[in-house]
């Protein structure tokens, strides 16, 4: 009686698979390390699809070559017996004051804030000019910049009158008095 089970005769024989000789062991062990690499490879390249420069350089390309010499800076020349246009005091306080005052930045009394205004107003208008020309706190100081003494006066009357003040605009020199100098 020895009869066998018909699922261990199929194992009693040699082995069987796609592998028969040395020759085919060593082509599916480096086929299992290149085909994947190649596979990596082609999809890195399509996920980096895009347009590439050319080879070379773009050194005296007309854009590089315009960035390389363009001006750093300017020369203004103005004519210093040329009358001067005096702006108002709302308008250097439009160009150079609404950024901190209008929002309250930095600690900036607010334009119109007669609460906040009022401590400043009572030190004086020669104290707030002094502090708008030598800068206090986060504001820098505004002398000697774009805007002459005498305009940035008149901005801080526009400002301290909007809170509460009742100062007199300061008046432009008269033109005589300018020329006798």
């Amino acid at each position: 009686m020895s009869e066998q089970h018909p699922a261990t005769e199929a194992h009693d024989g040699p082995h069987e698979g796609p592998i028969r000789t040395p020759k085919q062991l060593v082509a599916a062990v480096v086929a299992s390390f290149v085909v994947p690499i190649v596979v990596i490879i082609l999809l890195v390249n399509y996920v980096d699809f895009g347009a590439k420069p050319a080879a070379g350089t773009d050194a005296l390309a007309e854009e590089a070559v315009a960035k390389r010499i363009q001006r750093v800076g300017t020369i203004e020349i103005r004519d210093a017996s040329a009358p001067a246009v005096l702006r108002t005091g709302e308008q250097v306080y439009q160009m150079a004051c609404t950024a901190c005052h209008a929002a309250g930045a930095a600690g900036a009394p607010k334009t119109g804030d007669a609460a906040a205004w009022a401590p400043r107003i009572k030190t004086g208008y020669e104290a707030l000019l002094n502090s708008a020309l030598k800068g206090k706190g986060a504001m820098a100081a505004q002398g000697g910049g774009d805007y002459s003494d005498l305009e940035v006066g008149r901005a801080v009357v526009y400002l301290a009158n909007k809170g509460g003040a009742s100062f007199p605009e300061p008046a432009a020199p008269a033109p005589a008095a300018a020329a006798s100098q």
